[in-house]
């Protein structure tokens, strides 16, 4: 796994569009895909890199992985955001 920073991940428009929608409801990388211009597999690498960042999780449902905002990596970005507003 690699240990990618949370803000490098959101440094990619793709990647703030991904967590947009993910915020909205869990969902496949098909369904994530239909909003890109980009391909299911290059959705499937930003994924990735929001998961090595901690931004997103992924859970199994039968033949599917379902990708879901992970609340406790992006709690972490807001403690630090908010030293700048205390």
């Amino acid at each position: 796994m690699s240990n990618l920073s949370p803000f490098s991940a959101i440094a990619d428009p793709n990647r703030r569009y991904l967590l947009e929608e993910l915020r909205r409801a869990p969902k496949t990388v098909n369904e994530l895909a239909e909003g890109l211009p980009i391909s299911r597999p290059a959705v499937s690498q930003h994924l990735k890199a929001l998961l090595d960042s901690n931004l997103v999780s992924v859970s199994p449902n039968g033949t599917k992985r379902i990708y879901h905002i992970n609340k406790p990596g992006l709690d972490a970005v807001n403690l630090w955001l908010d030293q700048f507003w205390a």
